[in-house]
């Protein structure tokens, strides 16, 4: 269980992106209305360099949100300690306002798979989630937020729907939540089931930031939709309405725009940041 000593978000509700460093340049004169950046930890975990010149820069003028990808929090096994102790390295000398990871494993034995996979939310799972999530909190010294996956399928052992699974790591743990809106968008699609009612059964208090990104369309063997979660594109109109779906119900949250592949000029970016700024305007303060 979290140590309230513990430090937590300090995000400010307003649009954030995620920092690639052929926009450094740019940010650093039009970031407005980005409020916050994104990184993610794995490519922050050298010694020096550029890029850590860099971030050291940014993270004077802006928050920084640092977004794990390689912990393995649901994984079967421990935690890679080399991997935790240059996490923690991270945080402390770049003292983020947020960090975050995935529900998801990606690590097995000595090897590391380079996806998000998903895992059934049954008794099993959870406790060693929540021991996990325990583990990293009490090493990095602060609270960590769990990010929903994007699920292309579902395991017939799972007796947790997904939102109640989160709901008691997060009372267990005392971490907080990354609601990801295009994540229950693709899900959603994927398993044929109605995003708003998922968000209806969504604990919104626990929430601390959300994520918004684009994905690619498909077709499964069957010919029915498959959306894939690729963030290499802008966000369509249908996870924006989920956006202000959400916002109702929650309140102002920090919101990133996520797009790391095929990654557009700093204007592009700008514009979805634009557009998440007017969705948080809509939310009374």
């Amino acid at each position: 269980m979290l140590d309230s000593s513990l430090r937590s978000n300090r995000l400010p509700a307003a649009p954030g992106v995620g920092y690639k460093p052929q926009h450094y340049d740019q940010i650093l004169d039009h970031a407005h209305p980005v409020g916050w950046l994104e990184i993610h930890a794995e490519n922050y975990m050298g010694d020096g360099g550029r890029p850590l010149a860099q971030l050291r820069h940014l993270s004077e003028k802006f928050p920084i949100s640092v977004h794990g990808v390689g912990l393995s929090i649901g994984g079967e096994g421990s935690l890679d300690p080399d991997h935790l102790a240059r996490l923690k390295h991270l945080v402390d000398w770049l003292n983020p306002a947020s960090f975050s990871e995935h529900l998801a494993w990606s690590a097995h034995d000595s090897h590391f798979l380079n996806d998000l996979l998903p895992l059934p939310y049954t008794d099993e799972t959870l406790e060693r989630i929540c021991a996990h999530i325990d583990q990293v909190q009490e090493t990095v010294g602060r609270q960590m937020l769990l990010e929903n996956p994007s699920s292309y399928l579902a395991f017939e052992e799972s007796t947790w729907s997904e939102p109640d699974f989160l709901q008691e790591i997060a009372r267990r743990t005392g971490c907080g939540l990354l609601l990801d809106v295009n994540n229950v968008f693709v899900s959603a699609t994927n398993l044929d089931f109605s995003p708003q009612r998922y968000i209806d059964a969504y604990p919104l208090d626990n929430v601390r930031e959300i994520h918004l990104g684009g994905h690619d369309e498909d077709e499964d063997d069957h010919g029915r939709p498959l959306l894939i979660d690729s963030h290499g594109r802008e966000v369509v109109d249908p996870v924006w309405t989920l956006l202000d779906y959400v916002l109702d119900r929650s309140g102002p949250k920090p919101v990133l725009i996520e797009w790391d592949t095929d990654v557009p000029d700093w204007s592009v970016l700008r514009a979805e940041a634009d557009r998440a700024q007017a969705a948080l305007d809509r939310i009374p303060a």
